[in-house]
């Protein structure tokens, strides 16, 4: 993996399919290249390792005017990065682009006699597969690649073309996303819509077992028999101006900072203060399904699993008579799990292409549970296979690390709980304390990014030496201690964990000394003085606290970050912008790739 283009029409495919590389380096990468093919069937392949502007290099002194092409950012899977690694992949006159794993490329490989192997990929064994398939009598070449995909075991997003039949892109997908843009005499694919933004806003989502005959302003969508599959085009609603830093320094900065803004979306027309309740249109449960709810499991990979974690708790405060369990998606699909009657699943994932969600998900369906999608991604692969569920309405997060949507997640599962406890009788005040908290995050959070932004930034020199750091946090500060940790960890390359402030001296505080410093949560409620007492254990080990609190009240730390709001049961969200502000600015300060952080890919669709 990690991004696709692919481009033919009546304009330089070259400019499209640079441009939509560069919309797709967040995704994280470490090589890039093009091919490109001309009226005359000559082909001119690109490729480099680094940035896409080391393409674009190559680009500039091999300009060409060709009307057709594919193009691909990778993230390496089999083979280090490498220009011989790197994509598009050659197997005589068959170009091939792919994200995914073929998983018996190896077992394929034995069988291919002919084909010299310069790279140690498992997309070239699928050129040579194609290739092969190409050489027999009249077979064009979307019956190579279905014959070729009837073969292979894994996932697969492809872009596939021919100097034998330039006037065509053949494009399939099996667990790994592709989108079809529509234009006027001119067609577009990508593996994000983010590429096509600009160029159109109608687009055409593959679903698994789906490929297409792709020709400039026509496109032929069939299952992998080549069967001829009725077509869905839909407009896409991200803009422009959404996928730009506008003035910011960097994606990650601009989406702490939309945050105020991100949770309005989420709870626009979901929270209804004068009429006491909030709700959820998309869910397509019934009052009288809600209320025969007994078991909810909350299903994720990293930020989402740890959104699910904190809205957990809010779940089983509103909502008493429910159990909740909290699962990371890579593990869960693997298990012998067992879900009670009158379970429902709630599955989240920012891009909802993450495929150990993706597989936990079908799972789940397959065991008969009614699954709800809580997904930022509007048209992806998750969003069109749940039952039913909520879009956060975060807007695209460029960045690698997810910040706006875990707010809006938890901020969606707190609108489902609410949802939840009114159709189950909850009490009017409980409700409406939720309610007037929810509407008045958007500001609360506002706040602490006017008021907190230059005092993280000098905290953030404090610390950024340092190359050990532990998160603490009680009760739903907990989870908001291991997001905490994780944004640390992923851009600043920290070597930063997570506990449960009192799981500590269960282990953990083995660990402190004088080359760690420690991010504690500490909130101005029952728990105050316990988690007092777990600044004392750490103070007492020569630790170096920095204590991020709501509370005015004293405490014993090296660094007090103070945060003033009139929250009190969401108090976790509001800390967590200034741990967000803290990872950022501790990233800067180290020198890092701040969107991009090295080994990373913003949507993970392998394992």
């Amino acid at each position: 993996m990690c991004g696709i283009v692919g481009y033919i029409g009546k304009n330089s495919a070259q400019n499209f399919l640079l441009r939509g590389l560069k919309r797709l380096e967040y995704r994280g990468y470490d090589s890039a290249g093009i091919v490109t093919i001309s009226d005359s069937s000559e082909a001119t392949k690109l490729r480099a390792i680094g940035k896409v502007s080391e393409l674009a290099e190559l680009i500039s002194k091999n300009h060409h005017n060709d009307t057709v092409g594919i193009g691909h950012t990778r993230w390496a899977t089999h083979g280090k990065p490498s220009e011989q690694n790197a994509h598009p992949h050659q197997a005589g006159d068959v170009y091939l682009v792919h994200n995914g794993i073929i998983e018996n490329y190896k077992d394929l490989r034995e069988t291919l006699k002919d084909h010299t192997f310069v790279s140690e990929t498992d997309t070239e064994v699928l050129a040579a597969l194609i290739n092969e398939l190409y050489q027999r009598d009249d077979v064009k070449i979307e019956d190579a690649v279905t014959q070729a995909l009837k073969l292979v075991y894994g996932t697969f997003g492809i872009a596939v073309v021919s100097t034998r039949e330039p006037e065509k892109i053949i494009v399939a997908r099996s667990g790994s996303p592709l989108i079809i843009g529509v234009g006027e005499d001119e067609t577009f694919v990508a593996s994000d819509a983010s590429a096509l933004i600009g160029h159109t806003d109608q687009a055409i989502y593959l679903n698994d077992g789906e490929m297409a005959i792709v020709k400039a302003g026509q496109v032929d969508l069939r299952d992998l028999s080549s069967q001829p599959v009725s077509m869905k085009v839909e407009t896409i609603e991200t803009n422009l101006q959404a996928v730009q830093k506008q003035g910011y320094e960097h994606f990650l900065l601009k989406e702490i900072m939309e945050q105020p803004d991100s949770v309005r979306s989420t709870i626009n027309g979901r929270v209804i203060a004068a009429e006491h309740r909030a709700q959820l249109g998309g869910l397509n449960l019934t009052d009288d399904e809600l209320r025969e709810i007994e078991h909810i499991v909350i299903i994720g990979c990293g930020t989402a699993a740890y959104a699910g974690q904190l809205a957990a708790y809010y779940i089983e405060r509103l909502v008493d008579n429910v159990t909740v369990e909290v699962q990371v998606a890579s593990e869960y699909r693997y298990r012998s799990f067992h879900l009670p009657k009158h379970s429902v699943a709630l599955v989240v994932s920012q891009s909802g292409e993450t495929a150990d969600t993706l597989a936990a998900l079908r799972e789940v369906k397959r065991r008969g549970v009614k699954v709800l999608g809580v997904v930022n991604a509007v048209g992806s692969t998750i969003a069109r296979e749940v039952d039913g569920g909520v879009y956060v309405h975060a807007g695209p997060e460029i960045s690698v690390a997810s910040t706006k949507a875990f707010t809006s997640q938890v901020t969606a599962m707190t609108i489902f709980a609410l949802q939840l406890a009114q159709a189950k009788g909850v009490g009017l005040q409980e409700i409406d304390s939720y309610i007037e908290e929810l509407e008045r995050l958007p500001d609360e959070i506002q706040s602490v990014l006017d008021a907190k932004q230059d005092e993280m930034k000098q905290v953030a020199k404090k610390y950024a030496a340092y190359e050990h750091a532990l998160y603490l946090g009680r009760d739903t500060l907990a989870p908001a201690a291991f997001e905490g940790a994780l944004k640390l960890k992923e851009c600043s390359y920290i070597n930063a964990n997570a506990v449960p402030l009192g799981e500590l001296k269960h282990g953990t505080i083995a660990l402190i000394d004088d080359r760690f410093f420690e991010v504690i949560l500490v909130q101005d409620n029952w728990l105050f003085e316990k988690t007092a007492s777990g600044v004392a254990e750490v103070n007492a080990r020569s630790g170096h606290v920095l204590a991020i609190t709501d509370s005015s009240k004293p405490i014993e730390a090296e660094t007090i970050v103070r945060i003033e709001t009139k929250l009190d049961l969401l108090v976790p969200l509001v800390l967590n912008v200034a741990q967000q502000l803290l990872a950022y600015y501790i990233s800067v300060e180290r020198g890092n790739d701040v969107d991009q952080p090295r080994n990373l890919a913003k949507s993970v669709t392998v394992e």
